[in-house]
């Protein structure tokens, strides 16, 4: 089998893993849209090297973090929408309680959001994030301790406004 068939069965196979990433580093389904395309372009490029020494799922969400991490750079505002994206998917959706901290999770900052999604998501160890985003891991603790503060208030307020509507 030749190189671009070994590719075009990776992306038929992860596409949509790869865009369910996009969204929850991103937040929003057309930012997800274009982080994978962006990523999937760049493996391409490096296909033949990324194949034989690396995994390359593994390889294209370094490229995808990294490409989120730029875009903030580059715009310095969020803009974020709940709408789930237009493909359609296996994962089941988040609970009502669940939905509430996925929203809370949109309102943070990307930095911090970014730190929590590898994380809890990828479930990256704080030197892997670390050598990822290229920070240092006091920043990676950092972000991830400002992050779930805030998301711990979020559920807090809304478990005494639910508690008080009761």
């Amino acid at each position: 089998m030749d190189d671009e068939s070994w590719f075009a069965e990776f992306v038929a196979e992860r596409a949509d893993a790869l865009l369910r990433y996009g969204y929850v580093l991103s937040g929003n389904p057309h930012d997800a849209a274009d982080l994978t395309q962006e990523a999937l372009i760049r493996l391409h490029r490096a296909w033949p090297r990324v194949r034989r020494k690396q995994d390359p799922e593994s390889y294209t969400r370094v490229i995808m973090a990294r490409l989120h991490i730029s875009a903030w750079r580059l715009r310095r505002r969020e803009r974020l929408a709940w709408d789930p994206p237009e493909e359609s998917y296996v994962d089941v959706l988040p609970s009502d309680g669940d939905f509430g901290l996925w929203r809370a999770l949109e309102g943070l900052p990307r930095k911090q959001r970014v730190v929590l999604v590898l994380r809890y998501y990828e479930e990256l160890t704080d030197a892997e994030i670390a050598r990822m985003l290229g920070i240092s891991r006091g920043t990676v603790r950092s972000h991830a301790s400002l992050g779930l503060g805030k998301l711990r208030a979020v559920v807090a307020r809304s478990a005494a406004a639910n508690g008080r509507s009761s």
